[in-house]
């Protein structure tokens, strides 16, 4: 049937012929989507005006006036119809019984009606009393009768709003955020509310008021889309169910999902997902927006009066390379150049994770736009990058969600694509599967005490549920996809093994725990056999808590805690060996020699800083890769006579010159035959913090001074601190310090695990000299954000700790650490 034979029996005033013309619009199928809902409100339109054309002859100042989803047009089949009767007050009685004349009509045809009569004082009066009614009002458009009339009252409460903005506005926001909170987040409810639920329709028409209000608007790219999205979809469940509804339920989805045109319920709720997914991060962009806007116009004058009128300049505190914080925004630095910086991204997300910040807008899309291609392997920076990202704790989700907005999720890691708003059809998960692997990273972040690598726990965390988005066995493919990521993200071939092993096993233990008979041998020696180590056993541990954490409520219990608990305890019985020693050290290499040898010479400390280790001379360009991955920063070498107080010293200095440690080796130096002295070479991997790297000379005239006391590296540090606070937005777990008695036979080994800081290398080698101890070796690595450090110490004699001593030691540092 045409719109015109549409309209002929619309022109029918009683309600049976709009009736059939609205139930020949609805059943046609010829159009679907914006015209039909277009269609419906204008073949609305032309019956209400008939009403009242009929029912106001002879009248003045009034009008019918449509009012919000009606007022935009949008009329999906079972949406109400929201009407105002408009009049100037001079005639009550006759608008009285036009009102009858109209709303009678709708109700005999059993359709929902909204409906107020108001004078246009009146109706102000109640927008501003009524943040909904204003709302409303703000979309309200003109049917029939007297178009001066409407047209006043939109200019009207288009002025109110506008200047009523700055108190209107945060009230709109805290009635979102109370919606949200009762019904949850669209873009992952597997029933959800089309409407009412955070990210849908609700959402998308408060950004529309925000823009009306001009004083900020929302990100426009995708936006329309997903409104219209969304509409479709109610449209579909409303002819599916023939009810007025917006909850979209289990049994109802695969009718409207065929209702559309789709593959199934879960290609539904995916593009639902989708949708939802651009409305939320829009809102959350806009109501920073007005956040800051509002802020500025409070602080404006006052700033204004102090500068003598002069136009106040945002302040931009660094964070990393690249990138700053300006108004409470991590954006990126002025000369920040993202098409020559594959990094970049990485970088800016981390740091505005670790920051408790948000990435601003403009700055992701900026990257996304000019983001080029890491290579593979990745560089390391690259690596720890993302790793320090997922080890940031909550504040790593908004991160991951502003840059999967912009599609650099899936630039740097196609394989995301497969899991993207994959809903998950089990009353276990509260999450989609790409939520669920962000969950999972976050709760992750909080176990990296526990384990030795926590940078290969994150990862797993990312990664452990990947296969989901192919067919088959989850965990199977997992362990295939893992193994291709990590490769091509830069770990070397032994952390590849251990990561698709927690892929493949990453339901080992819960399952087994809580299927399988604890007491029997072979059920512990098969879990033993298919972890492998003890290390690896200590990260799938922490590895299950967090999947079962992130999964949902139903998923974790102390009940099943403490079965998997006494499964590692016994798998760690059987992979337990004789005690790891001490590593030896290698022998000295010719430059090192000679760098002690100096040191001895001079009675001083003796430094190079070098980029790279040059290859060796017999390499030859055909020879296979190594596989292991390009080392992060520059080799600085130091040798310097043995003597107290070497490690706080070096370690201040570098965090001085705003050097970050990647990776530290100490130890003493065996001296060729007829050279006398001690001699202690610091092996150290070094980064800047941002900038270029400080020259060697510098470097050597700060350590002298550090080492003969004239250098006051504490007061210098916390100088810095008290001028440029770093912003940690980040609620590190605790550190942590453990003392290994039977890791070596010559030194006592406390292990460190902690939160990455500047100055923290320095924070705990003065500790270890006040304590009296001094540092034979140590072993130092930064994965990510998190600290692993090992110190081989002994008493001023050479030998390992008393008994007593070390606890006392390790008791200390971790108080001073968690201080």
């Amino acid at each position: 049937m045409t719109s015109t034979n549409v309209r002929k029996d619309a022109e029918d005033s009683g309600p049976s012929g709009y009736a059939a013309a609205r139930l020949r619009l609805l059943t046609e199928g010829v159009r679907s989507g914006p015209p039909r809902r277009a269609a419906l409100a204008e073949l609305t339109d032309e019956w209400l005006t008939g009403l009242f054309t009929a029912g106001a002859e002879g009248m003045r100042g009034v009008s019918l006036v449509a009012v919000g989803g009606y007022g935009r047009g949008e009329l999906s089949p079972r949406s109400d119809l929201d009407l105002l009767l408009l009049h100037d007050g001079s005639d009550s009685a006759g608008v009285a019984a036009l009102a009858d004349r109209l709303w009678y009509p709708v109700w005999d045809l059993g359709l929902a009606l909204d409906h107020s009569v108001r004078t246009q004082s009146e109706a102000r009066k109640v927008s501003g009393e009524d943040l909904k009614v204003q709302l409303g009002l703000l979309d309200a458009r003109h049917l029939a009768g007297d178009l001066g009339l409407t047209a006043g009252l939109r200019t009207a409460v288009l002025a109110d709003w506008r200047n009523q903005a700055p108190k209107r506005l945060p009230e709109l926001q805290e009635l979102c955020a109370e919606r949200a909170e009762r019904q949850g987040e669209l873009q992952y409810l597997l029933e959800p509310d089309l409407k009412e639920a955070r990210g849908g329709l609700r959402d998308a028409t408060a950004l529309r008021a925000v823009a009306a209000s001009w004083l900020a608007d929302a990100p426009r790219e995708g936006l329309t889309d997903a409104r219209r999205r969304l509409l479709d979809v109610r449209d579909a469940l409303h002819l599916t169910t023939g009810r007025a509804t917006d909850r979209l339920a289990l049994q109802e989805q695969d009718q409207v999902a065929a209702e559309l045109g789709l593959l199934d319920a879960d290609t539904l709720l995916r593009q639902v997902y989708e949708a939802a997914r651009v409305v939320s991060y829009a809102s959350d962009v806009t109501w920073r927006e007005v956040g800051r806007v509002l802020r500025s116009r409070a602080v404006r004058p006052r700033l204004r009066a102090m500068l003598g009128g002069g136009k106040p300049v945002a302040e931009r505190s660094p964070l990393a390379e690249g990138v700053v914080e300006q108004d409470g925004e991590v954006v990126l630095a002025r000369a920040a150049r993202p098409d020559r910086d594959p990094v970049l991204p990485l970088r800016a997300a981390a740091a505005a994770a670790q920051a408790g910040l948000p990435l601003s807008l403009h700055a992701v899309r900026r990257m996304a736009v000019a983001a080029r291609p890491l290579p593979t392997p990745w560089p390391a920076e690259a690596r720890e990058q993302l790793v320090t990202l997922l080890g940031s704790g909550r504040p790593t989700i908004e991160v991951w969600e502003a840059l999967e907005a912009e599609g650099l999720i899936t630039h740097f890691l196609p394989d995301w694509e497969r899991v993207r708003c994959r809903p998950q059809r089990n009353a276990v998960h509260i999450w989609t599967v790409d939520r669920h692997l962000i969950e999972t990273a976050v709760r992750a972040s909080e176990f990296t005490r526990r384990v030795s690598r926590p940078d290969l726990l994150l990862v797993s965390a990312l990664l452990h549920d990947i296969g989901k988005g192919w067919p088959g066995d989850h965990s199977v493919a997992g362990e295939i996809i893992a193994k291709d990521v990590a490769t091509r993200i830069g770990f070397d071939r032994a952390d590849v093994a251990v990561l698709a092993t927690l892929v493949r096993h990453h339901l080992l233990l819960i399952d087994t725990a809580t299927r399988r008979d604890l007491e029997d041998p072979a059920t512990v020696r098969s879990v033993a056999e298919a972890v492998g180590s003890q290390s690896t056993l200590e990260l799938l541990h922490a590895l299950t808590e967090s999947d079962a954490l992130a999964t949902g409520p139903a998923a974790w219990s102390t009940w099943r805690g403490s079965l998997v608990a006494d499964l590692v305890k016994r798998v760690a019985a059987v992979l337990s060996g004789d005690a790891a020693e001490e590593p030896e050290a290698a022998a000295p290499t010719a430059e090192q020699e000679r760098l002690a040898i100096e040191a001895i010479a001079t009675g001083g400390p003796v430094l190079a800083l070098r980029a790279q280790t040059e290859p060796p001379a017999d390499a030859s360009a055909e020879e296979e890769p190594s596989g292991d991955p390009e080392p992060l920063g520059v080799e600085l070498l130091i040798a310097v006579p043995d003597q107290s107080g070497v490690l706080p010293a070096v370690a201040g200095v570098l965090a001085m010159h705003r050097l970050t440690v990647r990776t530290a080796e100490l130890r003493a130096l065996d001296l060729p035959d007829g050279v006398e002295g001690a001699v202690l070479l610091l092996d150290w991997r070094v980064a800047a913090e941002y900038g270029s790297l400080p020259q060697a000379a510098r470097l050597r005239a700060d350590l002298v001074r550090a080492l003969d006391g004239s250098l006051d590296i504490a007061g210098r540090l916390a100088e810095r601190d008290a001028a440029y606070p770093r912003r940690r937005g980040v609620v590190a777990p605790p550190a942590r310090v453990t003392v290994h008695p039977t890791a070596s036979r010559q030194a006592t080994v406390i292990e460190v695990r902690a939160q990455d800081a500047p100055g923290l290398l320095h924070r705990i080698g003065r500790a270890l000299d006040d304590a009296g101890v001094r540092v034979r070796s140590m072993h130092v690595s930064t994965l990510g954000s998190n600290a692993v450090d090992a110190f081989y110490v002994t008493t001023g004699q050479g030998a390992p700790l008393p008994g007593g001593e070390a606890p006392a030691v390790a008791r200390k540092l971790e108080e001073m650490l968690r201080a």
